[in-house]
């Protein structure tokens, strides 16, 4: 509890800094949001986005997500490499989340998750429609049986999006399959949907819902969605000549897996790195 009291102090600090930056410096911001916006745009950024579950049987769980984006040119192409390394305090049975396709019960762990790699091929100079397509690789990464699957899986991953001004709408999707690992582990397949829909305000200011839907294809049929519906705010802002971003967000869980959380809080803070 201490730990998210220090969290939630942080994100109105970071917040007050933003909201003077922009009075102070009369910045705002717009175009540098439509492109942090972008999956698939060529700007390096180092994301932190810290999750807090809530209403789940076990009691709560925080994850921090460590999300590095490092674009490389070619020619005509922009490869796009996205990495989440994900840190977990459970205190118990996780279920419905991206993190961890096919939990195990326990008592509680923290630690590292499984790690997860993404590339994404993107035209270097893009129409008006935006897209990337590549493979996607979880790795047996976890510190502890309770925070991975136990497995190594793989798949592919596609992103396609718009931007009519002031507007930013996508749809991300994953499917991974696992396909080496623990034997005593279960399969899996798991498929990731992730809708995002921007608006962009006067001052670096955004509204936004960014919905991360999974399916756990080796449950049973009502025990197999996770579908969260809410959204939150943002704000583009800088620390001296560091460009920066952050977000707050709320979702609750219209449809979940038995045991999952009921709602959860997503802070963001993210460091850009424009090219």
């Amino acid at each position: 509890m201490h730990k998210k009291i220090f969290i939630i102090w942080l994100i109105c600090l970071v917040f007050v800094i933003g909201v003077h930056n922009a009075q102070s410096q009369g910045q705002g911001g717009d175009d540098l949001a439509a492109k942090t916006q972008n999956p698939v745009g060529a700007m390096y950024s180092l994301p932190f986005k810290f999750s807090f579950d809530y209403g789940a049987d076990n009691g709560e769980a925080t994850f921090l997500n460590i999300q590095p984006v490092i674009p490389v040119t070619v020619g005509d192409w922009n490869l796009i490499n996205r990495v989440i390394m994900p840190l977990i305090d459970t205190p118990g049975l996780v279920t419905g989340t991206a993190e961890i396709p096919n939990p195990v019960p326990g008592d509680g762990a923290t630690g590292l998750g499984d790690i997860n790699y993404s590339v994404f091929l993107s035209p270097a100079e893009p129409g008006k429609v935006i897209w990337g397509v590549g493979p996607s690789i979880m790795m047996d990464t976890a510190s502890d049986d309770q925070l991975g699957s136990g497995k190594w899986s793989w798949g592919p991953t596609a992103v396609v999006l718009v931007q009519p001004k002031p507007w930013t709408l996508g749809l991300l999707g994953r499917q991974l399959w696992s396909f080496a690992g623990d034997s005593d582990r279960s399969v899996v397949s798991q498929l990731l949907l992730e809708p995002f829909i921007n608006y962009n305000l006067d001052g670096g200011w955004y509204l936004i819902t960014d919905m991360i839907i999974t399916a756990n294809w080796m449950a049973k049929s009502d025990n197999r969605w996770t579908i969260p519906l809410g959204g939150g705010f943002g704000k583009m802002f800088a620390i001296g000549s560091q460009k920066m971003n952050t977000k707050l967000e709320a979702y609750y869980n219209v449809e979940k897996p038995d045991g999952a959380p009921e709602w959860t809080l997503n802070w963001t803070l993210q460091f850009l790195f424009p090219r």
